[in-house]
């Protein structure tokens, strides 16, 4: 990674920033405010600040590759999966249904003839997910474009499965886009960079509990950040962190994520880090 990166996440962030400045007032109407945690009203799906600016830095990847030192693939993978991701998130976020219990709770749901919003959400991110894959590994194997897929769907959800407190996704999606620095040898972080930037622009008003993210912004932000795990690591390291990405979605089945943390010292003050009551 150079010197591009930072700047590209600099601009993410004003953008994000600047973006949510400007409707923040349009969207504090009933139909748009959810109950949070806390059980106050705040405006949910922010997220599709994030959904625009990693869309609109992916677009201008696509059309100038050579500014972006980036390949037109990668930069038409990142645009599709932030573009479709954040609609299917949208959707989610306004139907005002409740969570369906994970996998197994969408699964009853549909085999009980209803198709939750969650379920529209899974099959339809598998799908863009796999198109994502072949676009990035034109000349890989059908098990490649099934790993990388698997990949980018399971880090989507596992974003959302976080997404249950201010900041804890943008805290846990810098930490994997840290992670994934060592091994990014040109653009490939690129996709993960525009969405942890946006994240952190609307980082101000989330820590004051001003907004929600939502599904929108959170499975952006992940299936950037798978995007860019598929870039940045050869197979096996493709393999290892599928592994890792869906034991914790299976894990969360039956554990609570929050649960965990609270009941942690060091997680918990984490988890409060640059939290301020309203």
């Amino acid at each position: 990674m150079s010197v591009r990166e930072p700047v590209i996440a600099l601009g993410a962030l004003l953008g994000a920033a600047i973006l949510w400045s400007a409707v923040s007032p349009l969207v504090e109407r009933p139909r748009f405010l959810r109950r949070n945690f806390r059980g106050s009203s705040i405006p949910t799906a922010a997220g599709v600040v994030v959904m625009i600016v990693v869309a609109a830095g992916s677009l201008m990847a696509w059309i100038r590759p050579e500014s972006f030192e980036v390949r037109s693939r990668w930069a038409a993978a990142s645009l599709i999966l932030a573009v479709a991701f954040g609609i299917l998130g949208l959707i989610d976020d306004l139907s005002g249904q409740a969570g369906g219990g994970g996998f197994r709770g969408h699964l009853l749901a549909l085999a009980r003839g209803r198709l939750t919003t969650g379920m529209l959400k899974l099959m339809g991110g598998g799908v863009v997910s796999l198109v994502a894959a072949y676009l990035v590994l034109p000349d890989g194997s059908v098990v490649d474009w099934i790993r990388a897929g698997l990949l980018v769907a399971l880090s989507a959800n596992l974003a959302n499965l976080f997404d249950r407190a201010p900041l804890r996704t943008t805290k846990v999606a810098v930490l994997w886009l840290l992670a994934l620095v060592p091994f990014a040898r040109g653009s490939e972080l690129l996709a993960g960079v525009l969405a942890v930037g946006a994240s952190l622009g609307l980082a101000p008003w989330e820590g004051r509990e001003k907004l929600m993210a939502g599904d929108t912004g959170a499975n952006v932000v992940g299936a950037s950040l798978g995007l860019s795990a598929v870039l940045a690591l050869g197979p096996v390291g493709q393999w290892i962190t599928l592994g890792l990405v869906g034991a914790l979605n299976l894990i969360s089945e039956r554990v609570s994520f929050s649960r965990v943390i609270a009941g942690n010292r060091v997680l918990s003050a984490l988890d409060r880090l640059a939290r301020l009551r309203p």
